[in-house]
């Protein structure tokens, strides 16, 4: 995946940021830091473009509300995730991830193992948020659940959607964030309470499914607090076919002070002798459920790849 597009000479064009994509059609505010700013609905020039929420592009009048994307300006890192046979952009230019789980319905913590990999990747910062966290009677079980991040050092912020959201709105102040996280955790919902004028679209809990309904079709980019969020679509996958094996393991923070400590230089942490990884395993210096999701994600990524080549 590209990581920018030639910017050409466009002098007489726009400075814009995209704030909204449908399909090929996308909504660029201009001027973004100024009071002049004004919403464009822009489409790009091209068959091949791919733009996400937080690019920076250059932008053509075509009248007075709307335009055409000619260039995109380079990103300082790209959220992304992909399969074998697809890639999805997710965001541009952003400074941390917020992964949003809650009390119920249900989360997955191999999920939230995911997203930091993906953050780790591109060099962001992540901040969990436990929502619904007045349901008393669910919280212990959730917190035990997000343990083993919190003692890796990932801050957790416990919160109510629909109550006091002063510790969030600490944490989101100054920072370009994107809410990420399975359908039904009310990322849509904080939002709104955020940003009142964000109107964004919530739902009830599939109580049968254990898994909300899809309520955000697409992300949205909302100026907060001297930065902005990105209410992003829920997601029940997060594919990392794009990651190579180094930079997994890179990603996963409790492995680096063992990278290179291996006997053999190709191990895999399997069963191989000497493996330093699986030493601080049993040693408690990792933990086991992470351990899991190395590599069970691994074992996708390697499957994505030979799919791709046609294994």
């Amino acid at each position: 995946m590209s990581r920018q597009a030639p910017s050409g000479r466009h002098g007489d064009a726009l400075a814009g940021r995209v704030t909204a994509s449908f399909g090929r059609n996308y909504e660029v505010v201009v001027a973004p830091e100024t009071p002049d700013r004004e919403v464009l609905k822009c489409v790009a020039r091209g068959k091949r473009h791919a733009y996400a929420c937080g690019d920076e592009v250059r932008v053509e009048r075509t009248s007075p509300d709307q335009g055409v994307i000619v260039a995109l300006e380079p990103r300082r890192n790209l959220l992304w995730r992909s399969d074998a046979f697809r890639q999805k952009l997710i965001a541009a230019n952003l400074t941390q991830i917020v992964i949003v789980v809650a009390t119920e319905p249900g989360f997955s913590p191999l999920f939230i193992s995911r997203c930091i990999v993906a953050a780790e990747s591109e060099g962001l910062a992540t901040v969990i948020v436990l929502n619904k966290a007045d349901l008393a009677d669910r919280l212990e079980a959730a917190r035990a659940q997000l343990a083993p991040f919190s003692q890796l050092g990932y801050p957790i912020v416990e919160t109510n959607a629909l109550g006091d959201l002063a510790e969030l709105t600490r944490c989101l102040a100054g920072q370009r964030s994107i809410l990420v996280g399975q359908s039904g955790m009310g990322k849509s919902t904080i939002t709104n309470t955020l940003i009142p004028e964000a109107q964004a679209v919530t739902a009830e809990i599939s109580t049968v499914l254990d898994s909300g309904k899809h309520t955000t079709t697409f992300a949205r980019l909302y100026g907060f607090e001297g930065g902005w969020i990105i209410d992003s679509p829920g997601m029940q996958a997060f594919g990392l076919a794009h990651v190579t094996t180094d930079a997994l393991l890179e990603a996963f923070v409790e492995f680096r002070p063992h990278l290179g400590q291996c006997r053999f230089r190709d191990c895999r942490h399997d069963a191989e002798p000497g493996c330093a990884l699986r030493a601080a395993l049993e040693a408690g210096e990792i933990e086991p459920l992470r351990f899991i999701h190395f590599h069970t994600i691994r074992a996708e990524i390697e499957s994505a790849e030979r799919q791709a080549r046609g294994w």
